[in-house]
């Protein structure tokens, strides 16, 4: 069934806008009972769309295609400036977004002078178990928040915070001082400052860290320069028109 529906797909080519249905068997080398019965399948959910008596791709598929693009934008918007605060701190800075109830790595620079972190680009953790989670959360609206505080909250480092209370009293200084600190919540004897990049609406894009041991760094001096990196970005992301995923 994949294939066949990679087949229909791929019927469409260069400045195409819609075929019909004999077509797309045509070009698919589907026998048109199929090709037609996979359409309107593809149509239930979006990925094609009736025009006229014939077929388009639809809106669904450019959502999915947009947001198959968005880490690689994210990481070219934020690579200047986490090379700047890995130059000016010498540890490792992370670049992460909110998926659900975690957070996701998709890029790392990592400071060879930093210990060895156990996160990696792909690699997700609970939200409220991560600097960069917390940061996130702290600019998330209600709904996202009591969603992920409803659930049960695992310990997955030494000092995870698990009492909802206390996390929305994190959050709510974060959003005060731009700044969210972890130590040692999701890793043993690491520590992270962090920062959410926001858009023009004030909702959470990503957000970045500087992370390491924490009898090498001193998190609190570290803030400043985490907040006005994430500021910075946040301006430019208004410039830009970058939005927060849907």
């Amino acid at each position: 069934m994949i294939q066949r529906v990679s087949a229909i797909m791929s019927a469409f080519r260069g400045l195409d806008r819609a075929l019909s249905v004999s077509e797309i068997g045509r070009r698919s080398g589907i026998p048109k009972a199929s090709a037609s019965r996979i359409i309107t399948e593809l149509i239930e959910v979006g990925f094609l769309e009736r025009n006229g008596v014939k077929v388009g791709l639809g809106m669904r598929l450019f959502e999915l295609g947009e947001r198959a693009t968005r880490p690689s934008d994210l990481k070219k918007f934020t690579l200047p400036s986490m090379a700047e605060l890995r130059n000016a701190t010498r540890q490792t800075v992370h670049l992460a977004v909110l998926q659900g109830h975690e957070v996701v790595y998709i890029q790392i620079l990592r400071s060879s002078l930093t210990p060895p972190l156990p996160s990696r680009v792909g690699g997700r953790l609970p939200a409220y178990a991560t600097g960069v989670g917390k940061a996130l959360l702290a600019f998330s609206s209600d709904e996202i928040v009591d969603e992920i505080l409803s659930q049960p909250l695992k310990a997955i480092g030494p000092r995870t915070i698990t009492n909802p209370d206390t996390l929305r009293a994190q959050f709510a200084e974060i959003r005060e001082n731009r700044v969210a600190f972890e130590r040692e919540e999701s890793t043993a004897k690491a520590g992270c400052a962090a920062a959410a990049i926001l858009d023009y609406d004030g909702k959470p894009i990503a957000a970045i860290s500087v992370s390491g041991h924490l009898d090498h760094i001193d998190l609190p001096r570290l803030g400043p320069a985490i907040a006005t990196s994430a500021m910075a970005l946040t301006r430019e992301a208004a410039r830009l028109n970058f939005t927060a995923a849907d």
